[in-house]
């Protein structure tokens, strides 16, 4: 094992970490600072031309657009929601939702409203943050929770990308790999909820609480399995936010627990009740859930015209074009949703130039964070090639080199490595679908040498992947940025890094189990 290699390999990655948490360096700056690290060592020591690197960063944002785009216009959207008090309606209505019980109020908010909007792609970091801080929350609990909330059904977020693209990975349909995926989701899920306790109250909240948490967490995982019996993989996150909704109501009404109460409404949520109807408030997401409901439906036309016959491939690299597939993405029927709200939520000309301003000073930011760490993350995945785009030599690989050395290192026990491995890749890369997208070929290749299961392995490394949502620093910095506290990313992730390894170590001794 050559040292000098692996430490090169990881350069890009240390680069990041110190600067984020030692620096307290906001995200995109830090990811600016890692993608020139990227590229020197790309470059300079793994023998890839210049060229290379800078047309793989290239392809790199372009695939960063289901990401990046849907940063944008999410925050379009929750300006706009805010602005014309669609928000304050909707806090209005959650304050009055299990008041004399935290954890559940914490359980409905987070986990089942926070996988719902992530399943539709209306991104969790952009919306629920300035609800958390409505409801007197700190801002550090108002960053963090959101961002943990949805993590263990991150493979089903944005209308099922990530379970799709490791679909095209290995070949095989949605609903047969969707299954390695489900059967982590009960413990995972349940891992998620005591951690969300954990930030807020420590041990004294996570022993109180655990009995609804644990309902959470294990509902939201057994529909998941359900889902995928159904052969309704891309639905799976609406289907399990709601469910998480519905169980923690009826825990409410068996513990006999008001679940509504009214006396803790001001003035203000009042007024918001009186100036727009629920209805009226949630348009944008009722609209988004009709479209998500229709382009993703097996037995529709519009799955077929949206995903396969509009695909919109840019071919950069040879040989593997990036798919835009414009009218599919989540961004998209967010953009159409929120335009097609604008009259029921009763804009007016000054509410729309006040949204427009704040996400003019606030979207570019973690825009640029999304885009710049799929740039890392492709210049790492084709480090090495030369300029016909063909790999001479496998140790000029980054992510060949670092998973070799990982093989090497444990042998057998490498099922334990794999979900650490898609952690740090979908820390790099700030998404699930690029971990998958890093890794997937290696684990398989892994596996097989060691006489492990590839699709579990290749898996676990996914779920892994999504853990990484609450230590990536573009969607840290998505939540801040929705509460205007851009610069706080910083301190939470000391706080939910330690959270990400100790149920990453979770999945690990499951996979292991698993694996042969």
């Amino acid at each position: 094992m050559n040292i000098l290699s692996v430490l090169l390999a990881l350069f890009p990655i240390l680069v990041v970490l110190v600067l984020l948490i030692w620096r307290r360096m906001p995200a995109d700056l830090a990811g600016v600072f890692g993608w020139v690290a990227a590229v020197l060592a790309a470059w300079l020591y793994f023998h890839t031309p210049l060229a290379i690197t800078l047309k793989a960063s290239l392809a790199g944002v372009i695939a960063s657009f289901p990401i990046t785009l849907m940063v944008a216009a999410s925050l379009l959207q929750i300006f706009i929601m805010a602005e014309t008090g669609a928000i304050a309606r909707i806090v209005a209505l959650i304050k009055t939702i299990a008041p004399n019980d935290r954890v559940v109020q914490i359980m409905i908010v987070n986990v089942g409203f926070g996988t719902l909007l992530a399943a539709m792609g209306a991104t969790p970091v952009s919306i629920l943050p300035p609800i958390m801080l409505a409801l007197g929350y700190s801002s550090f609990v108002a960053i963090a929770l959101p961002a943990l909330g949805y993590d263990a059904l991150c493979t089903y977020a944005l209308l099922g990308v990530p379970v799709v693209v490791f679909s095209g990975f290995v070949g095989r349909p949605v609903n047969e790999v969707g299954g390695y995926f489900a059967r982590f989701m009960p413990v995972i899920s349940t891992c998620i909820a005591l951690g969300m306790l954990w930030i807020v109250g420590g041990w004294k909240l996570l022993w109180r609480g655990s009995l609804p948490a644990v309902l959470a967490g294990v509902t939201a995982g057994l529909v998941a399995i359900g889902m995928n019996n159904l052969r309704l993989v891309p639905l799976t996150g609406v289907a399990a936010g709601l469910g998480v909704v519905l169980v923690m109501l009826l825990y409410l009404a068996l513990t006999r627990k008001p679940i509504r109460d009214r006396r803790l409404l001001s003035e203000a949520d009042e007024s918001a009740e009186k100036r727009l109807s629920l209805a009226a408030a949630i348009s944008p997401w009722l609209f988004l859930i009709v479209f998500a409901t229709l382009v993703n439906l097996p037995g529709l036309p519009f799955y077929t015209l949206t995903f396969k016959t509009w695909a919109m491939p840019v071919e950069i690299i040879p040989g593997a074009p990036e798919k835009v597939r414009l009218f599919w993405q989540a961004y998209f029927w967010i953009l159409i949703s929120t335009f097609l709200a604008l009259p029921f939520l009763k804009i007016t000309k000054e509410q729309l130039g006040a949204s427009f301003k704040k996400w003019l000073k606030r979207a570019p930011r973690p825009m640029l964070a999304s885009a710049v760490f799929f740039a890392i993350a492709y210049i790492i995945n084709h480090s090495g090639k030369g300029l016909d785009w063909v790999l001479g030599n496998p140790n000029d690989n980054m992510v060949a080199v670092l998973a070799n050395a990982s093989a090497a290192a444990f042998g057998r026990l490498y099922p334990l490595a794999a979900p650490y491995l898609g952690l740090l890749a979908g820390f790099v890369s700030g998404s699930e679908a690029s971990s998958i997208a890093m890794l997937t070929s290696l684990h398989l290749s892994t596996a097989e040498k060691i006489g492990a299961f590839g699709l579990l392995i290749a898996a676990a490394s996914g779920i892994g992947g999504g853990l990484a949502s609450v230590i990536s620093p573009a969607k840290l910095q998505n939540a801040a940025a929705a509460i205007d506290r851009i610069g706080e990313e910083a301190g939470v992730l000391r706080v939910t890094f330690v959270i990400s390894l100790v149920i990453t170590a979770v999945t690990a001794v499951m996979t292991f189990v698993w694996a042969f």
